[in-house]
């Protein structure tokens, strides 16, 4: 009987294990397709949706449809779970009457604070009361910039603030980083600026409180026993992964090198320990006195050590989003091995891919997640059935050069490219770290914490590690090599099929990466090249897109394969550019591949901010500027020349271009370079940032006046200010549509309300890129189409009640 029984038994168990994982992966799925929807769904809805599926798992008599329904509310349940804690955490806000004026806070700060930009601390903070304020549905945790604040009074941890606050705002465009995109998944629903800050000891301390605090004192522990070593930032950033210590100049060289995730506590960190801690534990609990353990104990003494282990060195870390899942792999991962089952690895990774996003259903909104995960499968279809043949520098090797090609296609997806240099560099880093640097800093942190006398012989150790490592990556982040794209994506994919389909005696991985080198080199392989000039992809109808940066201006013209740019937006060296977290990532996503024109209409920085950086990453056919003596000497290199605005009409594709500056001797904003661009019955313009004396020079160089038959899109000079939009200006042009390209709430406060009315006056449609995000023009045969970015923009931006929703022109 109990044989019989046995193995009745046997089938049914890795059958409701499949089921399981099957249901894991539903579940997951769910979560994932939230984040696809425009719509955040209906509470009611998904409810309802559960309880129906509940009940056919248990109508159901069939097996397969029992399985089915299983699935099916696998999968709701994961979209329930992650539209339940997106709706919580939208339901945090901010009135609109509460922007911009002195508001009182109590809390404590979260994370460890930060130098910024124009000498300001940046921190996190977690508000425990609004004094004064509604007792429901605010913020319960801000991104705060202290300028001239006081890191000692910081040190105090529970504080009562003075704070100006807004609500959550970014740019929105159809590419590019979106700051909004990152306050929401961080939990940040304001932002805002310290005005003064007091001690408040007595406020209450939860325990999230107390291991914050617990934190930021071991941080400044931490910087006062190893601020003086040279290589300091590296040091804090590996030991308690405090990363703001670093300058943007580290920050450069690990982009170019691919080695960003050397600095962030991840699963590489974290796999060192649970090895160090796995054999160590080992040889304990081996020499265990009295009696030998079972290997069952054995095993599960093991994981507890390393479980606890790698959880103390989570904490230490800051116990961040990428520590949080790469804890949870690793400790799933040691769980497979240790339980000593014959699982799949497979099973194993989609078990941590759903506890990942059950415990942070954000997860999706984050591209270390889709890295994180992307490179382990990488990894397990490289190594899978081999790992017994592969030595440890071919399986080095071989790993390194799948992760490389593997992940190429995943950072394409997030707008990035594959630097040639990260191969190398992470081929030699990675070891490097991990035998020599982690092992250093972990055991030299502990060896100081015991005794502080030997700081003076561990500190010159750790900086003699980590200089060797820094070198390799200065050397390599100067090496002119370009960076991976996906011009060659398709040839390489053709190239990598074949070898697959002719079974060539060759690893898939190598075989890719060896596809990918000879194509790169291949003369003219670029398949967007004709006759060593790239082409432009081609667009059937005139096109406008006056894209969302800001306080600030950028405006792409395009027909046929012919582009224009018309500003490059604003920058602050060393802070922030426009032109490379919104211009260029929207270029290439659009596919162009050559700037043929260039006009600059002044040398603000807000304007010409991205000038330099466009021209080292695209090539550029001809530069027009309103100040082309001011333009060379701030952005535009010496070998590229740079043409007077005052000129001969143009064309672009079946577009007249008409340019015009004032004739006076006029500097800064009036000597801006004025842009008609006319298609048809259809004019743009460009006005740049002149003034009402500058508007009715232009208005007298109309040689017929204003056609009043036109369909005319105005940009309001000067982005809305009161000191342009003169109301001859207004009357003689009377455009169709009026657009403001100014940022939220900015401090200069445009558009100007006396503007804004009259525009409004002569029934002008007005837009304004800090409500619409970007706008595009289309001149289509039916007529002109005006597209506005925040229609297509996902529910956490443009859901009802939101800052873009609730956004207004004044």
């Amino acid at each position: 009987m109990s044989a019989s029984h046995t193995s009745s038994e046997q089938p049914y168990k890795p059958q409701s294990h499949g089921l399981a994982i099957l249901c894991a992966i539903a579940f997951s799925c769910g979560v994932i397709l939230l984040y696809r929807l425009s719509v955040l769904p209906v509470s009611w809805w998904l409810l309802a949706a559960l309880v129906t599926a509940f009940y056919s798992v248990l109508a159901a008599k069939s097996p397969a449809l029992r399985k089915l329904a299983l699935v099916t509310g696998a999968l709701i349940a994961g979209l329930a779970w992650g539209a339940w804690q997106a709706g919580h955490q939208l339901s945090q806000r901010l009135p609109p009457d509460l922007e911009r004026i002195p508001l009182t806070v109590e809390g404590y700060v979260c994370d460890i604070p930060a130098a910024g930009s124009f000498d300001s601390l940046r921190f996190s903070f977690c508000i425990t009361g609004w004094p004064g304020g509604p007792e429901t549905g605010l913020p319960g945790r801000l991104r705060l910039s202290w300028y001239g604040g006081e890191a000692k009074t910081l040190a105090h941890h529970r504080l009562n603030l003075k704070v100006v606050l807004r609500r959550p705002h970014g740019t929105l465009n159809p590419s590019g980083f979106r700051y909004e995109d990152w306050l929401f998944r961080k939990g940040y629903r304001a932002t805002g600026s310290v005005r003064s800050a007091e001690s408040a000891p007595t406020l209450p301390c939860s325990l999230h409180c107390r291991y914050t605090d617990s934190h930021q004192a071991l941080a400044r522990w931490v910087e006062s026993r190893f601020s003086g070593a040279s290589r300091y930032p590296l040091i804090a950033s590996l030991m308690i992964g405090n990363r703001g210590a670093l300058e943007s100049s580290h920050w450069e060289v690990l982009k170019a090198t691919g080695t960003i995730h050397l600095v962030a506590i991840s699963g590489l960190h974290l796999g060192l320990v649970a090895l160090g801690a796995g054999f160590m534990a080992r040889r304990a609990l081996l020499g265990f006195p009295g009696h030998r353990l079972s290997e069952a104990s054995l095993r599960w003494g093991i994981f507890a050590v390393v479980g606890a282990s790698c959880l103390a060195y989570a904490l230490a870390s800051g116990f961040t989003v990428p520590t949080r899942r790469a804890l949870i792999m690793v400790m799933v991962a040691t769980w497979a091995l240790m339980d000593g089952l014959e699982t799949s690895p497979w099973r194993s990774l989609a078990l941590a891919f759903a506890i990942v996003l059950a415990l942070d259903p954000f997860a999706p909104l984050d591209q270390g997640f889709w890295l994180s995960f992307s490179a382990v499968a990488i990894l397990l279809v490289t190594f899978s059935g081999r790992l017994g043949g592969s030595g440890w520098l071919t399986g080095l090797v071989l790993a390194q050069m799948a992760v490389f090609v593997g992940l190429w296609p995943v950072l394409e997806q997030f707008g990035q490219g594959q630097p040639i240099a990260g191969l190398v560099a992470n081929l030699i880093a990675i070891p490097w770290v991990s035998l020599i640097v982690m092992p250093v800093i972990i055991i030299g942190g502990i060896v100081v914490a015991l005794i502080p006398a030997l700081a003076e012989w561990v500190i010159p150790l750790m900086d003699a590690v980590l200089e060797g490592l820094w070198w390799l990556l200065l050397r390599l982040s100067e090496w002119q090599v370009p960076v991976l794209s996906s011009a060659t994506m398709p040839l390489l994919l053709v190239a990598a099929s074949g070898l697959l389909a002719l079974r060539l005696p060759l690893p898939w991985f190598p075989a890719l990466v060896v596809c990918a080198v000879v194509l790169w080199l291949w003369p003219g392989s670029d398949s967007a090249s004709s006759n060593g000039r790239p082409v432009n992809r081609h667009v059937p109808v005139p096109e406008v897109r006056i894209l969302d940066v800001g306080q600030g201006l950028s405006v792409l013209v395009r027909h046929r394969r012919e582009v224009l740019l018309y500003d490059t937006g604003p920058a602050v060296p060393g802070v922030f550019s426009a032109m490379e977290s919104t211009v260029l990532p929207n270029l290439r996503d659009l596919g162009v591949r050559r700037i043929d024109q260039l006009v600059i209409s002044h040398s603000d920085s807000d304007h010409a901010g991205g000038v330099g950086l466009l021209l080292g990453s695209l090539p550029v056919g001809r530069v027009i500027a309103g100040e082309p003596d001011a333009l060379e000497e701030v952005a535009v290199p010496a070998h590229v020349p740079v043409e007077s605005c005052q000129r001969e009409p143009a064309t672009l594709g079946a577009l007249e271009l008409a340019y015009w500056r004032s004739p006076d001797g006029v500097v800064g904003n009036d000597a801006s370079c004025v842009l008609v661009v006319r298609h048809q019955a259809t004019e743009w313009i460009l006005p740049g940032d002149i003034s009402e004396a500058v508007e009715a020079d232009f208005l007298e160089s109309l040689e017929s006046g204003a056609h009043p038959s036109l369909h005319r899109v105005l940009l309001a000079p000067h982005h809305g200010s009161k000191t342009s939009s003169s109301a001859a200006w207004v009357k003689i042009l009377e455009p169709d549509h009026v657009i403001y390209t100014a940022g939220y709430r900015h401090r200069y406060g445009h558009p100007h309300p006396d503007v804004v009315a009259r525009y409004r006056q002569i029934g002008a449609d007005a837009l304004n890129t800090a409500c619409s995000g970007g706008i595009t023009f289309r001149a289509t045969a039916g007529g002109l189409e005006v597209h506005e970015m925040r229609h297509d923009s996902p529910f956490w931006i443009g859901g009802a009640g939101l800052t873009r929703d609730q956004c207004k022109i004044p």
